[in-house]
């Protein structure tokens, strides 16, 4: 449970606005769609000053829990920005392959997106993106492969070292964390002291502890072999100086799926995020649907289900800003619109930029969110 103290209070109310919000861009719509249906688990980062956003999956003929097929993308888009106004560059790019939910992160050397999922299943392939301003074309690097291949994992970036954090597997939700050198990417992957518990859907970001640089891992979940989902709060501190870990001031509430960065010298943003109830309940439901024997009982659970994911509210729109040096918490503002998950945040030109990501069960937004401080 995180305490506020009756000044730390008024600082919350003061900087309830910190982040004004608006949504800069869209999405292009795909061939024969009206309008663009958006994605889930895109590839999103910023290098020589362009957006590229790509990849993701949505249900193109129909929600899931009505039989609709996830359909994973290559398409790959690049926005450029002048002053404020952000447009979709008129060349059509492509990803080497179609993937959703790859761990992505924006280094000095382009946009790195490792594992992920697509109908092949999950993924242990890392690619960098490259923009090369002078001949307006995407350059597409092979990295060093994964240890292991998975899904929903965490990255993050120190310099020009990547470090990714947990993630599914087929087997399941596992506890690894490896490194690798952009500048010796020939020594491969360096296994690092696991994280202290299996994760996935966890948010990674690096901050400075006030002392030396620190990657923090917030929030996340871990499914389990009964298919219920373990939905934590927990945050973990690993010092990069000291190479362990160590436990932190958890979160208000459990949050899982959503996304975060890490600008200025010691401060934190967590926006928006998977609370879990809808979640939880929906895997109890899936569950007991799986055990049920009679048929009548089987079918009545299930309408049920449909009905509580066809009702879903949307996610936390909420934004939470963690202090590294007073390890504490404060609610900093809220998203005006519907607030997405499974995407990634990045920093471009001083804002903060959000693109597509999943907005309620099944449903994707084509929106670029974009945040700025003030």
């Amino acid at each position: 449970m995180v305490m506020l103290s009756p000044n730390i209070a008024v600082a919350q109310k003061k900087q309830i606005d910190s982040i004004q919000w608006r949504i800069a861009a869209q999405l292009r719509a795909g061939s024969g769609q009206a309008s663009a249906l958006g994605l889930a688990g895109p590839v999103s980062g910023v290098h020589e000053n362009v957006l590229m956003v790509g990849g993701g999956a949505n249900f193109p003929d129909s929600m899931p829990w009505l039989g609709g097929k996830k359909k994973y993308y290559d398409e790959l888009y690049v926005f450029k920005k002048e002053t404020s106004i952000i447009t979709l560059h008129p060349k059509k790019f492509k990803l080497p392959f179609p993937i959703a939910y790859a761990a992505v992160c924006s280094t000095p050397q382009g946009v790195v997106y490792a594992g992920g999922e697509n109908d092949y299943g999950i993924s242990n392939q890392v690619v960098l993106l490259q923009w090369d301003s002078i001949s307006e074309a995407i350059i597409i690097k092979n990295l060093p492969t994964l240890p292991i291949a998975v899904t929903n994992a965490a990255a993050t970036i120190n310099g020009n070292s990547l470090y990714i954090a947990g993630g599914e597997t087929a087997n399941g939700v596992v506890d690894q964390f490896c490194m690798l050198d952009l500048n010796n990417i020939n020594h491969g992957w360096k296994q690092l002291p696991p994280i202290p518990k299996p994760v996935s859907h966890t948010v990674s970001v690096v901050q400075s502890n006030g002392t030396s640089k620190s990657i923090y891992l917030i929030g996340g979940r871990k499914k389990n072999t009964n298919g219920i989902s373990d939905l934590y709060a927990s945050v973990y501190e690993y010092d990069l100086s000291r190479n362990n870990w160590k436990e932190k001031q958890s979160l208000p509430y459990a949050l899982s799926a959503g996304t975060g960065i890490a600008p200025g010298d010691h401060n934190v943003w967590i926006l928006g995020g998977d609370k879990g109830t809808i979640f939880h309940k929906a895997e109890i439901m899936i569950a007991a649907i799986n055990s049920e024997k009679d048929e009548v009982k089987k079918q009545a659970l299930i309408k049920e289900k449909n009905k509580l994911q066809a009702t879903h509210p949307g996610f936390s729109k909420e934004v939470l800003r963690y202090n590294t040096l007073t390890n504490s918490w404060v609610k900093a503002g809220i998203i005006p619109f519907e607030a997405p998950v499974t995407t990634t945040a990045c920093m471009w030109g001083g804002e903060v930029i959000i693109a597509a990501g999943e907005i309620r069960a099944g449903v994707r937004t084509p929106n670029i969110i974009s945040g700025k401080f003030r």
